[in-house]
């Protein structure tokens, strides 16, 4: 069993869209670096997993987007 984690993640600038199994409260998150590149991502993971657009990170804040 590992240790929980100590410190807080940082996300990095960027745009994120989290992935869940079908009935699952916690999932991934996937970053990618522009808006255009998100909606492809979006596109490619919908067969599989729910798929759940976090928003826009800067300086470490989440931007509703």
């Amino acid at each position: 069993m590992a240790r929980p984690v100590t410190r807080e993640v940082r996300l990095r600038n960027g745009f994120y869209i989290e992935l869940r199994r079908r009935g699952e409260n916690k999932g991934i998150k996937i970053w990618r670096e522009n808006y255009e590149q998100i909606q492809i991502a979006k596109k490619r993971y919908e067969n599989m997993y729910d798929v759940h657009y976090v928003g826009e990170v800067k300086d470490g804040k989440i931007l509703q987007g």
